[in-house]
Parts: C-alpha cells; structure tokens; sequence
C-alpha cells in the first residue's frame, strides 16, 4: 500500500506486500509524505490524512528516516493543512478536516542548476509491481488492524479482526471488484459510518484539495536552533507553482517580501491565497544547493472569505455589539476574522457575537487557531485521543489572547466539528457562553490511506476531547442560555466560570 498520513495524528500505511515486509509511519497535519521500498506517494487530509506510497522515497529527496515522516494537522507541526474540509462528510454533515494533496506523479529528478532537468523520457522506469486481489484486502485490513479506533465501544478487539481477516481469506478473491467489494463488507462490519472504502475515483477526487491556491503543500521542519522552516513537502504536476520551477523538497524563504521563517505552515498558506490571476512572489532555495531563487507564481484557486459582520446597537442604546458569522473554517477564516473583529471595535463594539450555526466545520486547524485568539497562553484548546500514541495530544494556546472582550458563540444541531472544538475551548476556558441549541456531535478524527491500486479506506483513528474532558462524538455541546442574554448576564455568567474554575 501506498502510505503517509496527517496532524496530531499520524497515520501509519498498511502492510505492504510480502515482498515488501515494512511499516512507514506517515507525516500528518497539513501536509504528507511518502515512504517505503514500494516507493509511497504520500497524501494527506487530517484530521483526516492521506496515505500513499510512490515511486520517489522522500527519505532520498528530504533525508527523512520512515518515522521522520509524521505530520501533525492538529497541533500545527504539520504542513498546508492542517487539515481538508468536505471530501469527507459527515453522514449529513461535513467533517472537518486538516487537507494536504500530495503530488500525482514525483517531479522529475534534479541538479542544483535550476535551468538543468532531464528529459523524462530518458529515465529507465521499474515496472509496477503485480498486487494481488488478496494483497488488496490485506492492506485494508492492516490498516484498521493498526489504527483504527473504536469510538462507538462496538467491541472491536485486535483478536476479532483477526479472525475477520481469516475468514474473508479462506476463499479465492478472483477479481479486483470483488476485493473492493470485500474491503467494504469488512470495513462495514465494524460499524463506525466513518470508515469505509474509496474506488480509485473517490480518492483522486479527495486528492485534488489546494489549501495554498498555487497547488503546494508545507512541512514545517525545525532548524539546529529550533527555527521553523517551511519545505515544500508536496506539489501538484503542472500546478502554477510546479510551472513556476518550485519543486518538492525546495526551502520556502519568504512570501512577497516578507520572511517567513518561524511561521506555521498555516499562516504561510493564507499568505499565499490571494485573488485568482494574481501573482505572489516566492524566494525559494533548491534542496541541493545553497542557490536562492526568486520565482513568481499566478494564483490559479483562492478561497472566499467566509466572514461576514456587522455593527449593531444595543437595545439599551448605550453600547454596540459586534456581529460575526463565520461559515466555515477555510485557509481564509482566520485572517478575516481577525480583520472583522478590530474592524468592529474600531468601530466601537464593546462586545461580541460570534455565529458559528449552520457551520459544519471546515479545516480543523483553522478552528484551533482561531480559539487560540481567545485563550490565555497556556490554556487548553483540545485534548485528542487515539490507540496510537502520536495521536495522544494537548494542544494549547501559545500566546495572550487577542480578544479579551465578552463573546458570545451561537450554535445549533448542525453547528459541527471544527466549530464544536471552537465553541467546547471557549465555553470550557470561561470565554464564551454559548446560546442555541445543542451542537451536533461530530468529534473523531480520520485518516485516509490509499491502497496501491489507488482504492483507499477512511478509517477512524481518533477523537477529541475538550478542556473539561467531555467527549464530543455522539453528544455534541449543551449552550448556557437558548435565548441571547442581556449583557449583564453573560459577564456575571462568565465570571462565576473564572470563579468555580479556580475552586
């Protein structure tokens, strides 16, 4: 199987072929990589995460050992993420993801002079190895068999699946339709909506996500003294930034001007999206070289704003609350947040209103980053939990917050996932009341591995928690009040949270 996987997750890739007796622990959180004798083309959506083996190693082209290769959606370590939106939805409602798209074919191998790349019709390529139908099904089993997480307590044991696996084995599987066909029957009988199979089709389609607008992907790799720097971990074949002459595994220096060493990976995608048509301005250093290249690049997709707000006045005539509906958490929601919220109190708001109902999530790292806006330095955002220990995480905020205004979050049934890990991290840290009605209940975490016919398997790996450790999946967020209340309340509120928080 192909491998790699995403965020405070870490897919791990299925069993390869006999021939091939190895595990590769895969990148996770915005981005993905690749590895494995079978040559793993990597990808990635976190909170969901791609996995996928290739013909190129990255431990060649990045130095990368196969545990290197983790990348983290959740806590930000990760690349162009953290995390992809609507590929997977939500029975009814869409998953939050961390989304990275790896490349569909490796680029071409190359020299330090820039102007210098060989014909590709000139390179000897190995055949593709033969897989079998039976190896097909033995990669999706072992997929579940390392990872998955059985959050609905439906009494999946490692000794159950086991048998499950003799069983679906005992006969010949003659066909490919019928080993996909096999996949989904095993994957079915775990019960968990989340997990199922992905023809070919469905996965190249979850594949073609571009958070940057310029069809690149970010790792974040920490220098000798602990410097983020930010390398092109994937890149879409005959994307603007490929057409440009950036290549995978080229250093990103600085973005218009600006150096963006230190920076996440997720701040850097939101520097790149722009208007279509437009240009950004890239300074970037080959992988083998010291050479610094300035290269400008034509922004092909942009995310839209999913902000809008408003000023309002208070009923009492005496002060003016902020209004801000946030739709859903894409590369943009951060930034024009921000912009919204300092616009409204140079306006003159006092206090605020944050809507997040009818928002069924989006990039979960958005909505962490967002929370963080809020929170005192230290404070939690959210716990997640998972077999796996890459996926046992507390992420927190890093900085003051830049909003210390009363806020009020309004909610609803359909209010899910990313938007619930917002509306839990301020609720809990006595930031926010929320008003509404009872949120959805989407709280687990996916990783998407594919398969090497190009099939894939979404599987449950993990869940989130929040700050007063109440399990999301299944029970959703109760609001404090189902009406707005008057101002008076919501301060008096929050301070008996401070209060009862430090008894």
């Amino acid at each position: 199987m192909r491998g790699t996987a995403a965020s405070p997750i870490c897919c791990r890739s299925a069993a390869p072929p006999p021939s091939t007796p190895q595990r590769v622990s895969c990148p996770a959180a915005g981005a993905a990589a690749m590895s494995s004798r079978s040559h793993p083309r990597a990808r990635h959506f976190s909170v969901s995460c791609f996995c996928r083996r290739r013909s190129e190693d990255l431990r060649d082209s990045l130095g990368w050992s196969p545990m290197e290769a983790v990348l983290r959606v959740l806590a930000g370590t990760a690349v162009s993420l953290s995390l992809i939106s609507s590929s997977l939805s939500l029975p009814p409602v869409g998953m939050a993801v961390a989304a990275v798209q790896l490349p569909l074919d490796s680029p071409p191998a190359e020299r330090c002079a820039w102007e210098e790349e060989q014909d590709p019709s000139s390179i000897e390529r190995n055949p593709p190895p033969v897989i079998t139908n039976e190896e097909i099904v033995k990669e999706a089993w072992e997929v579940v068999n390392e990872s998955f997480l059985d959050s609905g307590n439906r009494g999946w044991s490692p000794e159950k699946w086991q048998q499950k696996r003799n069983d679906v084995l005992n006969s010949p599987i003659r066909t490919r339709s019928s080993a996909h066909d096999t996949v989904r029957k095993m994957l079915a009988s775990l019960g968990d909506s989340y997990t199922r199979f992905l023809t070919p089709t469905e996965f190249s389609k979850m594949a073609r996500y571009d958070l940057t607008g310029i069809g690149i992907n970010l790792r974040e790799i920490p220098d000798d003294t602990g410097v983020i720097r930010l390398k092109v971990l994937g890149i879409i074949l005959d994307g603007p930034a490929y057409l440009a002459g950036v290549r995978q595994g080229d250093e990103i220096l600085s973005v218009n001007g600006m150096d963006i060493r230190g920076k996440s990976s997720f701040e850097v995608s939101s520097l790149l999206q722009g208007p279509k048509e437009t240009f950004v301005n890239l300074e970037v250093q080959h992988r083998d070289c010291r050479q610094v290249r300035s290269i400008k690049v034509k922004r092909q997709s942009v995310a839209q704003t999913p902000v809008f707000y408003r000023l309002e006045k208070m009923e009492s005539g005496a002060a003016y609350i902020g209004y801000v509906q946030l739709k859903e958490f894409n590369a943009l929601a951060k930034k024009d947040l921000v912009i919204a919220m300092k616009r409204l109190e140079d306006a003159g708001a006092s206090s605020f209103v944050l809507d997040l109902r009818d928002n069924r999530g989006g990039l979960v790292q958005a909505g962490i980053e967002i929370a963080k806006l809020f929170l005192d330095k230290g404070q939690t955002v959210i716990y997640t939990v998972g077999r796996d220990p890459e996926v046992q995480r507390t992420i927190v905020a890093e900085k003051a917050p830049v909003f210390t205004s009363p806020l009020i979050i309004l909610v609803n049934g359909q209010t899910a996932s990313a938007s619930e890990i917002v509306a839990a991290a301020l609720h809990d840290n006595c930031k926010a009341v929320l008003v509404g009605d009872k949120t959805y209940g989407k709280g687990l975490i996916q990783s998407v591995f594919e398969l090497h016919d190009g099939s894939g398997v979404a599987v449950t790996i993990g869940k989130y928690v929040t700050p007063n450790h109440m399990d999301i999946n299944g029970n959703g967020i109760r609001p404090d009040f189902s009406r707005i209340p008057a101002l008076s309340r919501v301060t008096q509120y929050m301070s008996q949270c401070r209060l009862s928080s430090k008894a």
